[in-house]
């Protein structure tokens, strides 16, 4: 009996023990309760930004590949061994200058043939002439038949056609003589010597060099064709404005304007070719090269903008989250009109002087507490 009596007074110390932790445990659990106890969600972190009213350009972007304004290929009209080089390679020049000689010799030889046989055939010509006037005095005397007459008068003819013709060869050899001087066509820039000194060179073969024109330059690229209704109308007001940006020099952009519009459209790709023109001063932009172009349509004045990374996507499309008053936040649903850079221009559901948030949106709910971080004072590092 009196080990049945300790057993029964063991659990009911067991149950009295757990009766009491079960309370405290409840009491602990309680909002403001003990040590475990959970209290408001803090304010979540957050980048905040004003949503800005200004002008922006409406701006169409593609990649451009620099062309030279002209290119010619230098060839010889006239054959012959090359004796001269008058430029180094790659040097300005400008139209006019002189690039190369050829061997004249041959040229003048000819043009002296041509002359003797010009001062033969006159001689010859003077003669025939004489002769067909003393046959139309003796015609006209009965002394001599019709048919003896318009021979000597056929003869006087034909020696005359013989000085024409004589005439013509001779300025084909002045020609010939002033083709064996080569000069620039263009002002440019030379490129590599392809035909060395003392080779001889036929007319009309191989390029001697080939000189482009970098000042002007041109730079060709190409659009969507639904852009090509807004170039059109901005190209009848006036050469829209065209920025060549080079890779490594964003800072600096060469600034040219459109002189051509491709007159079809590419039915393969869907787009369109314009050429710009840039003065080139410095020669930045070299023929190859390939720059980025910002085409300037117009100036949309006061357009809503806010940074793109404040911009999110969700199921009803484009929104973003607007800082209220009591430093909440709502997510408000906004349509984009386009993307300028790093701004994105609103075209509803924002206006100006309003806040969104720009970055820690990952943190956020309708309703949620925000605290500005870039306003946060940075007080004493804790001990």
């Amino acid at each position: 009996m009196k080990f049945r009596a300790q057993i029964v007074t063991l659990v009911c110390l067991v149950a009295i023990a757990g009766c009491n932790g079960t309370g405290d445990a409840a009491a602990a659990g309680k909002p403001g309760g003990g040590p475990g106890g959970m209290g408001a969600e803090p304010p979540a972190p957050v980048t905040i930004t004003e949503v800005v009213q200004k002008a922006v350009p409406v701006e169409l972007r593609a990649f451009g590949t620099v062309e030279p304004n002209a290119t010619v290929a230098v060839k010889s009209q006239v054959g012959g061994v090359l004796v001269g080089v008058h430029f180094e390679k790659g040097q300005d020049v400008e139209n006019g200058d002189l690039l190369f000689t050829i061997d004249a010799r041959p040229a003048r030889a000819e043009k002296q043939l041509t002359e003797a046989n010009l001062a033969r055939d006159r001689v010859q010509y003077e003669n025939a002439r004489k002769e067909a006037d003393r046959q139309k005095e003796l015609l006209d005397q009965k002394l001599v038949s019709e048919e003896q007459y318009e021979k000597a008068s056929s003869t006087a003819e034909a020696l005359a056609a013989v000085m024409r013709a004589d005439q013509a060869a001779i300025k084909s050899a002045r020609l010939k003589v002033d083709y064996s001087t080569i000069k620039s066509p263009i002002d440019g820039r030379t490129g590599d010597l392809m035909v060395d000194l003392g080779n001889l060179v036929k007319a009309g073969d191989v390029p001697l060099v080939i000189i482009n024109q970098i000042r002007p330059i041109r730079v060709a690229f190409s659009l969507p064709q639904r852009a090509l209704p807004s170039v059109m109308a901005q190209m009848a007001e006036g050469a829209p404005r065209v920025d060549a940006v080079i890779p490594g020099a964003e800072e600096a952009p060469e600034t040219g304007k459109v002189v051509l519009v491709d007159n079809a459209v590419d039915p393969t790709t869907g787009t369109i070719k314009l050429w710009a023109e840039f003065e080139n001063a410095s020669s930045r932009l070299w023929p190859g090269q390939l720059v980025n172009v910002v085409l300037t349509l117009s100036v949309q004045a006061d357009a809503i903008t806010v940074p793109s990374r404040a911009v999110q996507t969700g199921q009803k499309g484009s929104y973003v989250f607007v800082v209220k008053p009591d430093a909440t936040v709502e997510d408000r649903v906004i349509t984009v009109e386009r993307t300028q850079g790093d701004d994105v221009i609103v075209a509803e559901g924002l206006a100006a002087g309003e806040r969104v948030v720009t970055d820690g949106q990952l943190r956020l709910k309708p309703g949620s507490k925000i605290m500005d971080k870039s306003a946060a004072p940075s007080g004493p590092p804790k001990p």
